[in-house]
């Protein structure tokens, strides 16, 4: 190889490229200028630009594919943790009826809380459920990276048109010498060989784009659950202490959801940017006249949106503050208005669904506005202590006889193995 002249630098690229628009051309300039003349001229044979920087971009999305599933595997092994500890409800010793930790105290790592929806109290859940839930949608993103990489890493050799026209032979029927060419360029690159050229068939991309910004979304998911549950009316939980880390300048007791509220903005960026990637696949004809571009902005952001998102979410829940109390303390709050469905339920095998659902509904607005609990209410209504006795009434009202199949379902979360 010659040696570099000032007519051979990145500053020159700079300038060449601002000026063409792409940096291929520039590049091959320099680059024929610093080879022999005997293979200057078969620098960039049968090529054209946009083969050149699809595949430099699908090979550097293999890279940051191969990054985020290393990060998202290391996020798998962090929420199957807190599943796993989380995933019982607390019983005393000597009692077989379920029942909630003692308030103020953290007599066992796990405990039941209050599933929430329209940000209500719902039913009961544990911890652990909802650790797995968040698990279970990680272990798919884990499942989609791995498609991704065997199937969607597609080597780009096509040439203006895409026909590979330049490396073919029009007297020769049988000539493969251009298919030949890009078999061996997907070899020697690690990429995959497609049957055709898709310089404007972006779905490849389109689809890593989406898969990233569905892991966003999960990713969203916990950060929105972790900042609603850190909040000191709910307290559940709090992000991993580290001196001043979520610190105000003007509010010394603060301690902001700091990872979570970087995950939640990271989350919104990469739906944004799957957007982009769908809206670049309409391409005009043969050469897109602009769409392809977006991508050169979009592509990069993600994949740093995204491990920024998964190394967040890994420092949070990987050290998170689980607060026992708190949940058990939120759990018995509505002085178990929580239970109103398994009561509805036991007296809806008496008198038919409708009519229970109507009598535990008009139970449950005396509690809220009497503030009496709900079994005591219940137990002074004479169409249900005449169907249920007192002893099944206490129990239907227990919020740890309601669980469900959730440590089932954990169970079977926890089962899977990664690949």
């Amino acid at each position: 190889m010659k040696n570099r002249t000032k007519d051979q630098s990145f500053e020159k690229l700079a300038i060449d490229t601002d000026i063409v628009g792409y940096p291929v051309l520039p590049l091959v300039e320099q680059l024929t200028k610093m080879v022999s003349d005997n293979h200057a001229k078969y620098i960039h044979w049968g090529a054209t630009t946009q083969d050149i920087q699809d595949s430099a971009t699908m090979l550097q999305i293999k890279q940051g594919l191969i990054l985020i599933r290393r990060q998202t595997v290391e996020l798998v092994r962090v929420l199957e943790h807190l599943a796993h500890k989380h995933r019982d409800t607390y019983v005393p010793k000597n009692k077989t009826q379920p029942s909630l930790p003692p308030p103020n105290t953290n007599t066992n790592p796990t405990s039941p809380m209050a599933g929430r929806t329209h940000l209500q109290h719902a039913l009961p859940i544990t911890f652990g459920y909802k650790c797995a839930v968040h698990l279970s949608s990680t272990q798919r993103n884990l499942s989609r990276l791995d498609a991704l990489l065997a199937t969607r890493l597609l080597v780009q050799f096509g040439g203006a048109a895409g026909t590979l026209a330049s490396l073919s032979s029009s007297s020769d029927d049988d000539d493969d010498t251009g298919l030949k060419v890009r078999a061996n360029l997907a070899a020697e690159l690690g990429l995959q060989e497609p049957a055709i050229t898709w310089h404007v068939a972006r779905d490849n991309i389109a689809e890593t784009l989406s898969v990233l910004g569905i892991i966003g979304g999960s990713l969203g998911k916990i950060a929105l659950d972790l900042m609603i549950m850190s909040s000191n009316e709910v307290g559940e939980v709090s992000e991993p202490f580290v001196p001043r880390r979520g610190a105000s300048s003007t509010m010394p007791q603060k301690r902001n959801p700091i990872s979570s509220e970087v995950v939640l903005a990271a989350s919104k960026l990469l739906r944004a940017n799957a957007g982009l990637a769908l809206d670049a696949m309409v391409s005009d004809f043969e050469r897109a006249s602009g769409p392809w571009h977006l991508e050169w902005v979009c592509v990069p952001e993600s994949f740093v949106y995204c491990s920024g998102a998964l190394h967040q979410a890994a420092f949070a829940l990987g050290g998170l503050v689980v607060n026992v109390s708190a949940m058990a303390s939120n759990l018995a709050s509505t002085r178990g208005l929580i239970a109103a469905e398994a009561v509805m339920m036991g007296l809806a095998s008496y008198v038919g669904r409708q009519p229970a659902h109507d009598v535990v509904y008009e139970a449950c607005r005396t509690s809220i506005e009497t503030s009496q609990p709900l079994l005591d209410v219940l137990l002074a209504n004479e169409v249900v202590s005449s169907k249920i006795s007192a002893e099944e009434l206490e129990k239907l009202c227990d919020p740890l006889s309601y669980m469900g199949y959730a440590a089932r379902m954990v169970d079977d979360v926890l089962r899977h193995e990664m690949a």
